[in-house]
């Protein structure tokens, strides 16, 4: 661990605070890259929730890591888990800057330093990355790659990052913030309600005239969001039906073009069969998809599983999502949110909601 990178005794740079609930198989890497970051002074801050297997144990063993236990009570009313473990550790931060990063990412060498220097320079009050996707299973390769294809179509970064823009994004996997300006939009207690709380949060700061800089961070940070089909599922539930306002319109659009892409690739065959080579050009219909697949930052070999097998998966789960939010639960690590119950906001005082702290051990209810 650099000794020049964590900060003994003085303010530090950065706080960088890591919600985890369960988060075993990830946390080990994720602190690794974190506390070997140079070039600026930082403190870790993760904020175990109620988690049940090695995840306080595991943060433990990092020297320097402050690790903050949430009571496994639930969290406030309509509060989200994540809303309130970012809550707890934001209070707790000591610095002008703050990091908001999930358990299940890994930072390259010298990324907090370049992020910070790129705020700075763009005089961004939040600066948000969306890490390179690590995908390992079938599942993972078929569905990523186009679910992050459509929200690069939904949000493009070029339009997030305009002043007047109504596209407003940001990917809670890596949010960066001037601590001033996050206390000044109300931070994660005003959308501690919200099952989108980084997009909600994106929000908030535009609708106060703060700068968002938001941008493909694959240089910076990667992440692996889900290790196997059931967590895929239950997430993708949770938010596709937020991050798209037209679930049932996307969900008959992807299964049309997922037909249109074998039709062609058959027309284009038995052109090539029947020496009818005029017919072979609806093999270029191939090359529009793969274009439309190449803003989600995947390997060609991956776009190409992704445009054979992913658009079914991804109708399904569209669906899914849309049918959770019409009956009005989602679930999410073991906890049950009613989104109907949701509101735009919550109020600011809702941050007193996290008692004090006391031997590094956090109580929270009403």
């Amino acid at each position: 661990m650099p000794k020049a990178s964590i900060a003994n005794g003085s303010t530090p740079d950065v706080s960088i605070i890591v919600p985890a609930r369960n988060e075993e198989a990830s946390l080990g890497a994720c602190l690794e890259s974190l506390t070997a970051q140079a070039g600026v002074t930082f403190e870790i801050i993760v904020v175990d929730d109620a988690s049940s297997d090695r995840t306080p144990e595991i943060a433990q063993s990092f020297t320097g890591v402050r690790v903050l236990s949430l009571s496994p009570e639930p969290p406030p009313p309509n509060w989200t888990g994540k809303n309130n473990a970012l809550v707890a550790g934001a209070k707790v931060a000591r610095t002008q800057w703050l990091l908001f990063t999930d358990a299940d990412t890994v930072h390259l060498p010298g990324s907090l330093a370049r992020a910070l220097d790129e705020a700075k320079k763009q005089q961004a009050d939040l600066l948000s990355y969306s890490p390179a996707q690590t995908v390992v299973t079938f599942a993972e390769r078929a569905v990523m790659p186009v679910v992050f294809a459509e929200l690069a179509a939904q949000y493009p970064p070029h339009k997030v990052r305009e002043e007047n823009s109504r596209v407003v994004a940001a990917n809670g996997q890596y949010i960066l913030v001037r601590r001033a300006a996050y206390d000044a939009v109300g931070g994660h207690a005003a959308v501690a309600t919200e099952i989108l709380e980084d997009v909600a949060l994106a929000r908030l700061f535009r609708n106060a005239a703060r700068r968002i800089h938001f941008r493909y961070g694959g240089d910076a940070v990667r992440a692996r969001m889900y290790r196997n089909w059931p967590q895929l599922r239950e997430g993708w539930t949770k938010n596709l039906a937020l991050l798209f306002p037209q679930p049932g319109f996307l969900a008959f659009q992807s299964l049309l073009l997922w037909f249109a892409v074998w039709a062609s690739l058959g027309i284009a065959i038995s052109g090539a069969l029947s020496h009818r080579f005029l017919m072979i050009a609806f093999a270029a219909f191939w090359l529009l998809v793969i274009r439309r697949l190449r803003a989600a930052n995947f390997t060609t070999a991956n776009n190409l599983f992704a445009m054979a097998a992913g658009p079914p998966i991804f109708v399904y789960l569209l669906w899914r999502s849309k049918r959770a939010h019409a009956i009005g639960q989602v679930e999410w690590k073991g906890r049950v949110y009613d989104v109907g119950a949701r509101k735009t906001s919550a109020p600011a005082v809702a941050v007193k909601q996290v008692p004090s702290i006391e031997n590094q051990r956090l109580r929270t209810g009403n």
